[in-house]
């Protein structure tokens, strides 16, 4: 069985940095790409950052130049580097995954996510 466990999400003041990390644990032959959401109350679910296999990059215009988002594949690890945080990025971040695993194929996954909360 294949899981995502996020960590690191909690309470911090706007302009304060908060680091996410999201582990993906299981029988992994490969992990594709790999990305972070967040949806906060009342909004759709978005994507925040993704990193591909090659470690190509892609950021939500509102996040560019705040966030960096990582990973260590030898860990099956990734992670989102958040600084100089925002009011408006308080969400449950989800961190998602393109992974194939062993006698489960291709599938795509999804962490239980963890809340983020920036206060002004």
């Amino acid at each position: 069985q294949v899981q995502l466990v996020e960590s690191g999400g909690g309470l911090v003041q706007a302009g304060g940095s908060l680091r996410l990390s999201c582990t993906a644990s299981g029988r992994i032959f490969s992990i594709y790409a790999m990305g972070w959401y967040r949806q906060a109350p009342g909004k759709q679910r978005e994507m925040v950052a993704s990193i591909s296999s090659g470690g190509s990059t892609n950021f939500a215009d509102s996040v560019k130049g705040r966030l960096t988002i990582s990973r260590d594949s030898a860990k099956n690890t990734f992670y989102l580097q958040m600084n100089s945080l925002k009011p408006e990025d308080t969400a449950v971040y989800y961190c998602n995954a393109d992974i194939y695993a062993f006698a489960r194929g291709r599938n795509d996954y999804w962490g239980q996510g963890t809340q983020v909360t920036v206060s002004s």
